[in-house]
């Protein structure tokens, strides 16, 4: 009795009647059944209709292979479970695992996005779509293309791989890859970022991104660099580079950009290093800030002059800087032409300066004034005036001291020029530094990423949602250099 026990359970394990699997069925118009190579093969033709509980595929020409449970979908093939439709002109579908593949263009509608590739599988029990060569995902937002997309219908997630590209009205990204959540408008994209914001002319590279659509909020890191191209009053082309270890994009109505850490701005003939910078792109304003008491300050070069101030206040007017306002412990040093070692200097709590299509008309400084000017007589050097005062006002004329007003507790000493020659450096302020730190264009055009990396190995990352089993199956794959820089 024993063995005809296990016979029947061996019977039963191995008969695909019995198999866990739910049977598909196939009906149609006509129908011709044959025996190839030791298979039940049946050929179903004319209104084809296929169904698998709740799955139901309809085509005009099928193959049926009885035994594997599966079979070849031909012709107008739509294949339908709950709000999910799939559209295509040929597709294998696998009743064991109950899923889809199509080689040749499919569609996928679920009433919310449209997904289209030139191949992909639809794993019917998952609610998940893997497709692949010139995908692209459509919703009433965005619109996202990439090489490869793996799709979750029930949790409204889409995670693209290779020559990723979403966009929308306002900004473009693109990536290497990409997670966006559709239902919250968030993405997460990584390696090769590229932002760009054509209405501002803007473009953001780095390495790793968050963007939330519904706050209009994006941040970026893995050394940010912004470069801005605008059109001066006179017709130039002015162009402002901006470098970071982050930056913090906002598309609200504040439309203001935040660069944190290691900041180096570069526009025309200003050039700034600070670990904090503000743009209120409404506004037209630059601000950089000394974060912490221990911090450096912000130092900013224009032209022959070098700023420092705890808090630099910088408003454009048609691109042009139309004044610098320089808070806490202001400091503003300018390069007598022609004297390598002479420097005008002044000092005092707060320096306010105006100009007009970028030269200098009048600098205000207030409290505390501290200066040297060198003195001319005919082009001619004629010593140097040192100077204190509570506030002093200097005139320009073609960026050059034309006139010098002090007030309050006013202190003069002239030096004359015997006594200044081979001494300039005895004629500085407390404040007196000449930073080497000023950025080069050059150098910084060369720090801006070309995405040409060497030595590229292939990981897997989890924080994608998918295991090692999973990414392989759906060809999902990521790129990274040897250095083994992870997705945090």
């Amino acid at each position: 009795m024993k063995h005809y026990l296990i016979a029947f359970i061996l019977l039963l394990s191995t008969n695909p009647l019995y198999s866990q699997a739910e049977r598909i069925t196939i009906v149609g118009d006509s129908l011709v059944g044959k025996y190839v190579n030791g298979q039940n093969i049946r050929e179903i033709h004319g209104h084809v209709v296929m169904t698998q509980g709740e799955v139901r595929i309809t085509c005009r020409k099928a193959i049926q292979y009885i035994d594997k449970n599966e079979a070849i979908l031909i012709g107008d093939v739509v294949a339908v479970q709950d709000t999910v439709n799939i559209y295509t002109d040929r597709a294998y579908y696998y009743g064991n695992d109950k899923y889809t593949y199509s080689d040749t263009p499919v569609k996928l509608d679920d009433g919310h996005i449209t997904l289209d590739a030139l191949k992909g599988y639809y794993y019917f029990d998952h609610d998940r779509a893997e497709f692949f060569e010139n995908v692209k995902l459509i919703d009433s937002l965005n619109t996202l293309e990439s090489d490869e997309l793996v799709y979750f219908n029930n949790l409204d997630k889409a995670i693209s791989i290779g020559n990723v590209r979403i966009y929308d009205e306002k900004s473009e990204i693109r990536a290497d890859s990409l997670i966006h959540m559709r239902d919250s408008d968030k993405s997460f994209a990584f390696s090769k970022i590229r932002i760009t914001y054509p209405d501002n002319n803007i473009v953001i590279t780095g390495e790793y991104l968050q963007d939330d659509g519904n706050k209009e909020y994006t941040f970026i890191s893995g050394n940010p660099v912004l470069t801005q191209i605008d059109t001066t009053e006179t017709g130039r082309l002015d162009t402002l580079i901006v470098l970071s270890k982050t930056m913090e994009a906002f598309q609200d109505s504040s439309n203001k950009l935040i660069a944190s850490d290691s900041v180096k701005i570069i526009r025309g003939d200003f050039y700034s290093v600070n670990n904090y910078s503000l743009f209120l792109r409404r506004e037209d304003k630059i601000i950089t800030y000394k974060t912490e008491t221990a911090s450096p300050q912000p130092i900013i070069w224009f032209e022959n002059s070098q700023l420092t101030g705890d808090t630099v206040k910088i408003s454009l007017k048609k691109n042009n800087i139309d004044n610098i306002d320089i808070i806490g412990e202001s400091f503003i040093l300018s390069k007598v032409e022609n004297y390598k070692q002479r420097f005008d200097q002044i000092s005092g709590q707060r320096t306010k300066m105006v100009f007009n299509n970028n030269d200098l008309q009048r600098t205000e400084v207030q409290g505390n004034v501290l200066s040297y000017y060198f003195l001319f007589e005919e082009e001619e050097a004629n010593g140097v005036l040192k100077s204190s005062s509570e506030r002093a006002v200097l005139v320009f004329d073609e960026n050059t001291i034309a006139d010098v007003n002090l007030y309050g507790s006013i202190k003069s000493e002239y030096h004359p020029e015997n006594l200044v020659q081979v001494n300039e450096k005895s004629f500085t302020l407390p404040s007196f530094i000449i930073h080497s730190n000023k950025p080069d264009k050059n150098n910084v055009l060369n720090m801006i990423p070309n995405f040409k990396f060497n030595n590229v190995k292939t990981i897997y990352y989890p924080q994608l949602g998918l295991d090692q089993n999973d990414s392989t199956k759906a060809g999902v794959k990521l790129n990274t250099t040897d250095s083994g820089r992870e997705v945090n």
